[in-house]
C-alpha cells in the first residue's frame, strides 16, 4: 500500500492541468489522478472521490453538497479555483474537518468575454462567420454600439468595467441593483435607474451579479417582456439569475433580437438544449474565466496550497 497523499484533479476539460504548472514538487508526498471527463450521478461523483484525500475543483462545475461529503471518508482538503464557490457545501465541511483552499483569480477575463460576446450578438459575427464557411455573403445588417444604451444589471467589479467599456465606445449607460446608490452608479459612469425603466430603455441588457437566495431568478418572464424587441440579452454571470424557461419563450416568440449566454441552469447544456439549436442565441461553454493567464493562478496556487498543507501536516495518518 502506497503511503502517499492521493489527489484527485477534477473537470480538467482542456487536459489543461498539469501543462499550466509544475506539479512534480509534489510527486515524492502524492499520487496525482486528473480526470477530464464531467460526471453528474451523485453515486459515481462519490464512487469516483471516495479513496482521495484532497479534490481540487474547478469552479462550480461538480458541486461537493452535504449528501456527497459525508461519504468521503477519506477526505481532507478541498481546493477550489477562484475566490469563493457556492456549490460547496462550507458547514458541513467544517463539520466534518474537510479544510478548503480557494485559489487566485484573474479578473479580466469575464468582463472581455462579456464585451466579445457583445460585439459579435450585434455585428452577427458567427452567423456571418458560417455564411462564409458555406460560399455565402453578407446576409445579415448589424447594430453600432455608438449612441446605443447598455443597460447593466449590477456595478461591481465585472459590471464597473463593462461602463468603462461602454464608454470607450460612446454608448449611454445605464445601470440598476437593489443596492446601487446614485453615487456609485454616477463614479462608474452610468445614471442609476429603476429595472424596469433599464429593460425598457436599453438595447443591451447584461447582468452581472452574483448568485444568491435573494438574486436567483431576479430577472423574471415580465421583465423580460419590458425589453424592445430590438434588444438583446448579455449573461455571463450565472445561469439562474433569469428564469431560463421565460428567456427562451421570450426568444422562440422573437419578442427580443436575441441572446448571448456563457452560463445556463444545467452545465454541462444538455444536448438537446433549445438554446443549442436557436438562430438567435448566441451560445458559449461557460468561458469567461477559461483563459491561459486564468488557468496558470488557478493551478499553481492549487498546487502551492496543497504543499502547505501539506507542510501543514506532516504526519496526517492517511488510509
Amino acid at each position: 500500500m502506497s503511503d502517499k497523499i492521493k489527489i484527485a484533479v477534477l473537470d480538467d476539460y482542456q487536459h489543461a492541468a498539469l501543462l499550466m504548472a509544475d506539479w512534480s514538487i509534489l510527486n515524492d508526498r502524492a499520487e496525482i489522478t486528473v480526470f477530464n471527463d464531467h460526471i453528474v450521478n451523485e453515486t459515481e461523483v462519490i464512487e469516483r472521490l471516495l479513496p482521495f484525500h484532497v479534490v481540487c475543483v474547478m469552479r462550480e462545475r461538480t458541486p461537493l453538497k452535504r449528501s456527497i461529503l459525508i461519504k468521503l471518508r477519506n477526505l481532507k482538503l478541498i481546493v477550489s479555483t477562484g475566490k469563493r464557490n457556492a456549490s460547496i457545501d462550507i458547514k458541513t465541511a467544517e463539520e466534518l474537518g474537510i479544510e478548503i483552499k480557494p485559489t487566485g483569480y484573474v479578473t479580466s477575463g469575464a468582463p472581455e468575454l462579456t464585451w466579445a460576446l457583445i460585439m459579435a450578438i450585434a455585428r452577427y459575427i458567427p452567423q456571418e462567420c458560417n455564411n462564409i464557411k458555406i460560399g455565402g455573403w453578407q446576409t445579415t445588417i448589424g447594430t453600432d454600439l455608438k449612441g446605443k444604451t447598455i443597460g447593466i444589471i449590477g456595478l461591481g467589479n465585472i459590471g464597473s468595467k463593462i461602463a468603462e467599456y461602454a464608454k470607450v465606445f460612446k454608448m449611454n449607460t445605464i445601470a440598476w441593483s437593489q443596492n446601487l446608490t446614485e453615487e456609485k452608479a454616477v463614479k462608474a459612469g452610468a445614471r442609476l435607474v429603476s429595472k424596469a425603466t433599464l429593460l425598457r430603455e436599453s438595447d443591451f441588457v447584461t447582468i452581472h451579479l452574483i448568485l444568491s437566495d435573494r438574486s436567483r431568478g431576479i430577472i423574471t418572464k415580465d421583465d423580460l417582456k419590458l425589453m424592445k424587441p430590438t434588444a438583446f440579452f448579455i449573461n455571463t454571470s450565472r445561469g439562474p439569475l433569469v428564469d431560463e424557461e421565460a428567456l427562451i419563450e421570450i426568444l422562440l416568440q422573437k419578442k427580443i433580437a436575441g441572446a448571448a449566454l456563457d452560463v445556463f441552469d444545467t452545465e454541462p447544456l444538455p444536448a438537446d438544449h433549445p438554446f443549442r439549436k436557436m438562430d438567435n442565441v448566441l451560445a458559449t461553454p461557460h468561458i469567461g474565466y477559461v483563459t491561459e493567464e486564468t488557468y496558470k493562478v488557478f493551478y499553481q496556487d492549487t498546487v502551492n496550497a496543497i504543499l502547505e498543507w501539506l507542510n501543514a501536516n506532516p504526519f496526517l495518518a492517511i488510509e
